[in-house]
């Protein structure tokens, strides 16, 4: 036998517990720790936690923890109750707060924990205990390893004992509150998803100006969603018509733009277009990428635009820099991801005049779709 505990231990309303550092994060939910048990006293039904209740609501109490390498005789003691319990990881006599712990020094393994009380009425009557008060109160606590069985009450003298025994049994049953505590789990995540739906929709609608656009602009891969603030009705057209078309309106796009920045007439840059036009796989030296920015910016032939951005924030952009990325986004095989870059570039490229962009691309979509008949 090994006492790990003999001392004047601060009680605060009553409570006192025993915590493993492994368990559950343990909130002092009273019902959680003595739901489906017998006995009042001890609550154990919280993984890794034992409640225990003492007569003195707040002051000092004697205190004794014992482990025990087999069951002890009963010590005769007033209000005695046993209980099962599994420790996880490092174990602690924890008071009220947590303003003070003892290690209970507790192997891995299943235990039988008695827990008896002494004058507990007479704890229970006095309330609170001041320092140099005599002591009133006092509690053993046994652990010793035994297979799990259910918590049974031993002995019962005092009516603070018989009170706590009435109130454990009076609790819904172990599934009863299993199936409450899911309830309420349930619907507090339920009220959150809603918080959560209500807080994305204002999002939106600020986003998108009070009125929010067709779930099909919604869903839209993110450069055309952003563009769709611009010209939501000319991007519903341009993504719900035929993958054929979204390529056409793409290369013509990427010609547009290099049309704008001077560049279809540097001869490299010509073919390369051609071959977009043509549906050839693009020329060196855009076959990479790098080496066709290096050539874009180091070529003489190649002329430079400083513009202001479509922010306005800064005055000395590269025109030319702006529309390159237009090729290669027009030659994905993804008309989406083609119309897209395809669009954004000739957009910047265009800077602050979008309505102007919107309406030439809306007359290139409207001959395109009659070529094809129809979307």
């Amino acid at each position: 036998m090994r006492t790990v505990v003999d001392a004047e231990v601060h009680v605060h309303y009553g409570q006192i517990y025993v915590q493993s550092e492994g368990g559950d994060p343990f909130e002092g939910d009273l019902t959680a720790c003595f739901t489906g048990q017998r006995n009042g006293l001890c609550g154990a039904a919280f993984p890794g936690t034992l409640f225990l209740i003492t007569g003195l609501h707040t002051g000092n109490v004697g205190f004794t923890a014992r482990v025990h390498e087999t069951e002890p005789p009963d010590a005769g003691w007033e209000d005695v109750v046993e209980a099962p319990f599994r420790p996880d990881g490092v174990t602690r006599l924890v008071t009220w707060g947590g303003e003070n712990s003892w290690d209970l020094e507790l192997s891995p393994g299943n235990y039988r924990v008695r827990y008896s009380g002494s004058r507990m009425d007479a704890g229970h009557d006095r309330d609170t205990r001041l320092d140099g008060e005599p002591p009133l109160d006092r509690y053993l606590l046994q652990f010793w390893p035994a297979a799990p069985a259910p918590d049974i009450v031993v002995r019962q003298r005092s009516a603070i004992a018989a009170y706590w025994h009435g109130f454990a049994r009076e609790l819904p049953t172990t599934e009863e509150y299993t199936a409450a505590v899911a309830r309420v789990r349930e619907a507090r995540e339920r009220e959150a998803a809603e918080a959560l739906a209500e807080a994305q929709h204002e999002r939106l609608l600020r986003e998108w100006g009070g009125a929010l656009p067709s779930e099909h602009i919604l869903n839209l891969p993110h450069t055309l969603r952003e563009l769709a603030k611009q010209d939501r009705g000319f991007i519903a057209d341009a993504t719900g018509a035929a993958p054929d078309v979204q390529h056409a309106l793409a290369r013509r796009l990427a010609r547009h733009a290099f049309a704008l920045a001077g560049l279809d007439g540097v001869v490299w840059i010509a073919e390369g277009l051609r071959a977009l036009d043509e549906g050839r796989a693009l020329p060196p030296p855009f076959d990479e990428r790098r080496a066709a920015w290096d050539r874009l910016l180091s070529d003489p032939e190649v002329p430079r635009t400083l513009v202001r951005t479509p922010d306005g924030r800064h005055d000395n952009a590269l025109r030319q820099a702006m529309a390159f990325p237009a090729i290669f986004g027009a030659a994905k095989p993804d008309p989406l991801e083609a119309l897209g870059e395809a669009l954004s570039a000739a957009s910047v490229t265009h800077g602050s005049d979008s309505a102007a962009l919107f309406a030439w691309a809306r007359a290139a979509l409207a001959e395109l779709t009659s070529r094809t008949g129809g979307p």
